[in-house]
């Protein structure tokens, strides 16, 4: 371990889009809209048309303050493509985030060894019922944030508040894992350790190496 440092008191906390979870969205739109996501540089386009950097309309739904309906309706005002079309892509969300099995395995190693774990996770309110409901290691988690139900988004500061005051622990023991920088970046202001996580082996080596589990 690096300098021989440990912190016994460190908890580990994931994000989920990219981390627990698979989550492609330019093949998505290219599977649901293939008149309008033909190749990769219009997926492209239309992923940042809809999703807009999870800010936006879909931050709004992220933050839990718009349903599917309404941001639907938002979607197809703003961007061109018919409600139908952006219906579709919502509703179809949840089945797209599938669970990456190298970080399951993490988890349920974590698990085996007794080490608490939480989950912080920018989420619209239908898409984290869906995953709660469907995944059995969702109940590993020993508590988690989504950012619909506490009305913030990553990378803002509340949210990572919250979360520190909810999971009982100060900012320093926490060790967050975002595959997206600015949300690690955030993190860090305010205290927390974070790494950026590009898949389970690495982002499992680097927290090991750095003594935190």
């Amino acid at each position: 371990m690096r300098g021989g440092t440990t912190h016994p008191a460190s908890r580990l906390v994931f994000d989920f889009g990219r981390v627990v979870f698979r989550w492609e969205p330019e093949e998505l739109l290219r599977q649901l809209l293939p008149q309008r996501a033909r190749d990769a540089v219009s997926a492209a386009h239309w992923v940042g048309q809809v999703f807009q950097s999870y800010g936006g309309d879909w931050g709004d739904y992220d933050r839990g303050v718009v349903a599917p309906a309404e941001l639907a309706q938002r979607i197809a005002a703003r961007t061109g493509l018919t409600v139908a079309e952006a219906r579709r892509v919502i509703d179809a969300v949840p089945d797209a985030l599938q669970p990456l099995p190298a970080s399951v395995a993490w988890l349920q190693r974590l698990r085996d060894a007794g080490q608490p774990f939480y989950f912080l996770s920018n989420m619209p309110a239908p898409v984290a019922e869906t995953l709660l409901a469907r995944h059995s290691f969702m109940g590993w988690f020993d508590d988690g944030v989504f950012s619909c139900r506490v009305g913030h988004n990553k990378p803002e500061p509340a949210i990572y508040e919250v979360a520190a005051r909810r999971f009982g622990h100060p900012a320093q023991e926490l060790v967050f894992m975002d595959d997206h920088l600015p949300n690690v970046e955030a993190a860090r202001r305010l205290g927390w350790r974070a790494l950026q996580f590009h898949d389970a082996t690495q982002a499992e080596a680097e927290v090991r190496a750095a003594g935190w589990v």
